[in-house]
């Protein structure tokens, strides 16, 4: 079963802000999300955040994550932080918006 996906409005911005080719290969990685949601790795405690119950997802050759929240009563994949992992900024937005 397929999910639906929604975003987190931060990370919908995120998502603008990255340059088409970056675009194209996020939408093929969602693809890849949405048809089997657990495919991503647990994030659990990263550098004194709690994650926990967050996954994430690699694209454009590891250079990019998308970090997310299965919600399987509703059929959906929340999008909440999409990024470089630079300083661990993708997390820590993640774990402010958790």
């Amino acid at each position: 079963m397929m999910y639906d996906h929604k975003f987190h409005p931060e990370a919908e911005r995120e998502l603008a802000k990255l340059n088409r080719s970056v675009q194209l290969l996020f939408t093929k990685t969602l693809k890849k999300i949405l048809n089997s949601p657990e495919l991503g790795q647990d994030l659990g405690h990263k550098n004194n955040l709690d994650l926990t119950g967050l996954k994430k997802m690699y694209f454009d050759n590891k250079r990019y994550r998308i970090v997310y929240e299965v919600l399987d009563s509703e059929v959906v994949v929340y999008l909440i932080a999409i990024g470089k992992r630079d300083k661990m900024e993708v997390y820590q937005k993640a774990g402010e918006r958790k």
